[in-house]
């Protein structure tokens, strides 16, 4: 037997990073729960600079708010959905309309096409944790009332819901997952509020000055981009029934402050390295940024065996041995 997949956001740094590990892995399960040989992967994105060359692989470029073209993309041999497309959470509140448009319009469309093939094809969203907020305690457990303090949280929330009602009514097989803070990201910042976990790490490895707008003592919820990407693999192969009534998981990310992650950087590539962050707070960012738990419960995920990183230290080699030309380019 043969499935298709189709990532939206494909040309993302994530959707290359899923689309590298989907068509090495080669099989996915499909929606009677048995292996499937991946014959087509479709990657759609607004644009696209295709990086990588594989018979199995399609290279759309549009709108996913185009309704004809998800119709055109999207048949009854898809199996396998993955939406990692959005608007990034700075963007979002900056741009009410355009978050509108994406993150919430267009993941109905993309609902709605896998509803019109009636074969109930698995879909992963990733969602994030910021559909959390508020008074938040220590450890924010799964089933927390979900109360966003911004409009990407909210927009990711809506889809969250709708994803658990899709699923309910038999029309998708669908799994939310809510990401934590993906560091350390490759390339250049972003308008993500949370870029600068990236940036304080990315910059000094490569030379350069990197400012933190929030005080060390802001503690984030961190994965590494291969842990996010096992994880999404992970969530797509697990039997629905494993899900129980909640279609939404928290992953295992790591809680570690702003401050630490200086102190791991300074570790594990030298005092110099880390000397080049400078603390410059921004009201906006730290506001943004306080409203995100700085911890989640995730033992259901733990318990379904999802991948875990072992700690910054660790997630800041990892980066350094993935992109050997940035870690050692020369100071400014």
């Amino acid at each position: 037997m043969t499935t298709k997949a189709i990532i939206t956001g494909g040309a993302g740094f994530l959707g290359q990073r899923l689309a590298a590990a989907l068509l090495e892995r080669g099989r996915l399960r499909g929606p009677d729960g048995r292996e499937r040989e991946l014959t087509r992967l479709t990657l759609l994105d607004l644009q696209h600079s295709e990086r990588m060359s594989d018979p199995r692989l399609v290279y759309s470029g549009g709108d996913i708010a185009d309704a004809a073209l998800l119709e055109s993309l999207i048949d009854d041999q898809t199996h396998s959905v993955f939406h990692l497309a959005a608007v990034v959470s700075g963007m979002a509140e900056a741009d009410f309309n355009l978050g509108m448009r994406v993150n919430v319009d267009a993941s109905r469309l993309l609902l709605d096409v896998c509803r019109a093939r009636g074969h109930r094809p698995r879909l992963v969203f990733t969602s994030s944790v910021a559909v959390y907020g508020g008074t938040l305690p220590e450890i924010v457990q799964e089933s927390f009332a979900l109360a966003p303090q911004t409009s990407y949280g909210t927009q990711k929330a809506i889809v969250e819901l709708l994803v658990s009602d899709y699923s309910r009514r038999g029309f998708i097989d669908g799994r939310s997952l809510r990401l934590p803070t993906i560091a350390v990201r490759p390339g250049r910042p972003n308008a993500a509020a949370s870029s600068f976990a990236s940036g304080i790490i990315r910059e000094p490895l490569n030379g350069k000055e990197a400012i933190c707008p929030v005080d060390r003592d802001a503690r984030l919820w961190l994965m590494s981009p291969s842990t996010v990407v096992a994880c999404l693999v992970a969530a797509h192969e697990i039997p629905a029934d494993s899900l129980g009534s909640s279609r939404a998981l928290n992953l295992p990310g790591i809680s570690v402050s702003v401050g630490d992650m200086a102190a791991a950087l300074a570790r594990v590539a030298g005092e110099d390295v880390a000397a080049r962050i400078s603390w410059e707070r921004d009201p906006r960012i730290e506001r943004m940024v306080a409203s995100w738990p700085g911890a989640c419960d995730a033992s259901r995920a733990r318990a379904l065996a999802f991948p875990s990183d072992d700690s910054f230290d660790a997630i800041i080699r990892q980066y350094m041995q993935e992109h050997v030309s940035i870690s050692r380019g020369p100071a400014s």
